[in-house]
């Protein structure tokens, strides 16, 4: 369009210069022709792009990842190709999500129903044994019992499911507050202190009084909980399981560390995904508690690592910034 203006500019000043009227009329003649080749060169031009658009499209549906797109830089064809080549990248990524969303529900599905089999299956099994005529009214009670114990070992994990669930999709909000850490580590250390007395496990606490953090407590003794439990389970007898803090300008730092097990490197990197139990985990282990315990700390805008050698024990390490 622009060259076609030129043209014609052109032409109306050489015309105006011009006094022979042949000359005007041969200057007018030469104009027309370039006009028409300028719209020839265009239109082929044109029908080079969209073809190489249509070429674009067609290859976006058979890549697995988005092609490469050449750039038309004028025009409103070059206009056209980038508003494309923006809705295509819009779906992709759209796809991509929904794609992962539907992995991450299968996944899900997959990994409850593998939960759930073991004790629905116990309690098949003890339904049967209760329509015996020939079992004992004190046989009945044990059954009775075993079938409550599972049932409950499925409702708690039911609820677990939900919340992690919920804190992976972020929905589950936080409702943080000012809190002395010493004061949270100290409410829920009376029955892990507890457990620790029945597994002979030496249970230490440091944690100066002046620090205070931004948590919702219910949720970050939940997860501090969680990790020391771990601890504490996978420590012998005469071990210890120690927990401390310190704070700076940067960020505030809780380390609990014990000297038991220890877990294997190759199982290092996956301590923290759900459902994921390492080599030396326990037979009631779900690998629940540490893939919660991440996605709380994450929700506080923290992050958690973990530093381990076999038979010489595990150091989690949480940052708050």
């Amino acid at each position: 369009m622009k060259l076609r203006i030129a043209v014609f500019i052109i032409a109306a000043a050489l015309c105006i210069l011009l006094r022979d009227p042949l000359l005007k009329a041969g200057v007018l003649f030469l104009a027309l022709i370039a006009v028409i080749v300028i719209d020839i060169i265009e239109k082929r031009r044109s029908e080079k792009q969209i073809n190489e658009l249509v070429s674009y499209i067609t290859k976006v549906q058979d890549y697995t990842s988005l092609p490469e797109m050449q750039k038309i830089s004028e025009g409103s064809i070059g206009i056209l190709q980038s508003e494309i080549y923006k809705v295509i990248t819009i779906l992709r990524e759209q796809y991509a999500s929904e794609h992962d969303q539907k992995k991450y529900m299968s996944d899900m599905m997959s990994d409850i129903s593998h939960q759930f089999k073991t004790p629905l299956t116990a309690i098949s099994l003890m339904n049967e044994l209760l329509m015996n005529e020939e079992v004992s009214a004190e046989q009945r009670m044990e059954y009775a019992g075993k079938i409550d114990a599972q049932i409950s070992k499925m409702t708690w994990l039911i609820k677990s499911l939900l919340t992690l669930s919920q804190l992976e999709a972020g929905v589950l909000e936080m409702k943080a507050e000012k809190a002395s850490l010493n004061e949270l580590i100290t409410d829920l250390s009376e029955p892990l202190s507890v457990m620790a007395e029945v597994a002979e496990v030496d249970y230490k606490c440091s944690i100066p009084a002046e620090i205070e953090v931004s948590v919702d407590a219910h949720w970050f003794k939940e997860a501090l909980t969680n990790i020391i439990k771990n601890c504490i389970e996978h420590t012998k007898a005469g071990g210890y399981v120690k927990i401390s803090a310190a704070q700076n300008n940067l960020c505030t730092t809780i380390v609990i560390e014990d000297n038991g097990k220890g877990i294997e490197k190759e199982h290092l990197p996956h301590i923290f995904e759900r459902f994921y139990k390492a080599g030396n985990s326990s037979h009631d282990s779900v690998g629940i508690g540490l893939a919660m315990a991440r996605q709380i700390i994450r929700s506080h805008d923290g992050n958690i690592e973990a530093e381990s050698e076999v038979d010489k024990g595990t150091k989690f390490i949480i940052s708050l910034y």
